[in-house]
């Protein structure tokens, strides 16, 4: 726990920087539409660069095919004209095998795949928010991917601090517990279930779909936590604290958003087949 003035002072650091973001989600999916799509892509940006930077390929040729295959990503949903995704995979997969092979030895192995994994890793899956966003009570549904990821995370914390014993994975997040991760699963659960029935009318739920929807904020919060200690394990693997300092107290985007990467397609997809 945070004691002393300088742990007061990071606590209000990281509150503030929290309602801020708070604040920018609430006017970017309340707005949705193209400022949406744009507001994800230029978070995509940030994210693979922090992401590239630890693999030292943020200012290469490498990282700026990666950056165009997000812009043309990203283009592509607001404008369709890539009549299939297969042809987006292979055609960035091409060319970035043509830049490893026609730079070589410039580039190792591990930097390449790093290059192709970052774009999906980071800019596809967080352009389902985008996706879940345009759905139709999409302006509602939505909020069930930062339910899932900063809403169970907060739970997790609260219910860890106060009973946790049990080690979930020591050797990548010693604070993190069992009973912990149960709380923000039950806590993602008992938050859905409330913001399905306040509102119920708007989405046009059925108590049915309320439990459907607890159901997948469920898998989502599970989700959640693979995230965050998938993100983890990439820095430990690295031997960094912090993807970044864009946000005070918090670290990076992708320290900020490592668990809501995975819970946006999570949700989108589990909504999108399972609600009608």
């Amino acid at each position: 726990m945070l004691t002393g003035k300088g742990g007061i002072r990071v606590f209000q650091t990281r509150l503030l920087s929290g309602i801020v973001l708070v604040a920018a989600a609430l006017v970017l999916i309340s707005t949705g539409g193209t400022i949406l799509l744009a507001g994800l892509m230029l978070i995509s940006f940030i994210g693979l660069f922090e992401l590239y930077r630890i693999c030292h390929i943020e200012k290469s040729l490498l990282g700026m095919i990666g950056y165009f295959a997000v812009l043309v990503y990203y283009i592509n949903l607001a404008v369709p004209f890539i009549p299939m995704t297969e042809l987006f995979v292979l055609g960035f997969l091409v060319l970035i095998m043509a830049v490893y092979v026609f730079k070589f030895p410039e580039f190792k192995a591990e930097q390449v795949f790093a290059g192709f994994f970052g774009v999906f890793y980071v800019a596809v899956m967080l352009s389902c928010i985008y996706q879940t966003r345009m759905m139709k009570a999409g302006v509602y549904i939505v909020w069930l991917i930062f339910l899932c990821s900063w809403g169970s995370d907060t739970c997790a914390y609260c219910v860890g601090v106060l009973i946790g014993k049990h080690k979930m994975a020591p050797r990548l997040s010693p604070k993190k517990s069992v009973e912990g991760a149960v709380g923000g699963i039950l806590g993602a659960v008992l938050l859905t279930m409330l913001y399905g029935y306040i509102f119920h009318r708007q989405m046009n739920l059925t108590v049915e779909s309320i439990f459907i929807l607890a159901g997948i904020s469920a898998a989502g919060a599970v989700i959640a936590m693979v995230g965050d200690l998938a993100a983890s394990a990439i820095k430990r693997n690295y031997e960094i604290k912090d993807y970044g300092t864009l946000i005070p107290g918090h670290g990076g985007i992708l320290d900020r958003f490592d668990s809501v990467i995975f819970t946006a397609p999570m949700v989108y997809y589990l909504v999108r087949f399972l609600i009608r």
